[in-house]
């Protein structure tokens, strides 16, 4: 009886647990929302240059060598920075180290608080430096209705700026929540992975419109 008991075991088949790694449902729904803002600044892009290629050559010459080169690349160096500041808030938000652990001035002890802070005062920064950009241009006749190139114009850098200043807003919501959070955990890190998802986002639509509005003209 104990040989076939044996027998009977061993014949049984054993049935393994297999774990199946799902991706996050905010990551996903984040990313799909992504791709429907990427249509959408498509479109402005085909707009700009739809009116560039109607537009006569001189007249947009004209009206595009009124912007201020130097000043918008140092703009895009600080948002582009931006995007490392807030990766470095990601990797400690992974570590589950929301706060520094040494001096403010030691940067190699920051927590994801002190480097979403930054990628915070940086990306006030860019939208301090476009809305004194704007400024500029409208003393020098550069207006949203004075011309197809002004129309186009803000309605690309100004859409952006709208969706960077919802940027900042998040941050604060993020901080916000870690702050009130007892304790440090998936979902505080969850909060910021998603956000960080969005920043980049509207980091590399802004290199592209950078290339296209400032450098090529």
């Amino acid at each position: 009886m104990a040989v076939v008991s044996t027998a009977t075991a061993a014949a049984t088949p054993t049935h393994q647990h297999v774990t199946v790694n799902r991706p996050n449902p905010v990551s996903v729904g984040t990313i799909v929302w992504l791709a429907s803002e990427l249509m959408f600044f498509a479109a402005l892009f085909a707009m700009y240059f739809t009116v560039r290629q109607t537009m006569p050559a001189e007249e947009w010459a004209l009206q595009a060598d009124k912007l201020n080169i130097t000043f918008s690349t140092f703009n895009t160096i600080v948002l582009v920075l931006s995007s490392f500041t807030c990766q470095w808030a990601v990797f400690k938000a992974e570590q589950f180290k929301p706060s520094r652990s040494g001096k403010l001035y030691q940067f190699w002890t920051w927590g994801m608080h002190e480097w979403l802070t930054m990628t915070y005062l940086m990306g006030a920064f860019f939208i301090g430096g476009q809305i004194f950009e704007y400024t500029e241009l409208v003393h020098q006749g550069l207006t949203i209705s004075s011309s197809a190139y002004g129309s186009v114009f803000y309605m690309t850098t100004g859409f952006h700026g709208l969706h960077v200043t919802g940027g900042l807003i998040a941050f604060l919501f993020v901080l916000g929540r870690s702050f009130a959070a007892k304790r440090f955990g998936h979902h505080e890190a969850t909060t910021t992975i998603v956000t960080s998802y969005y920043w980049h986002f509207v980091d590399v639509v802004w290199i592209a419109l950078f290339a296209v509005i400032y450098l090529l003209r």
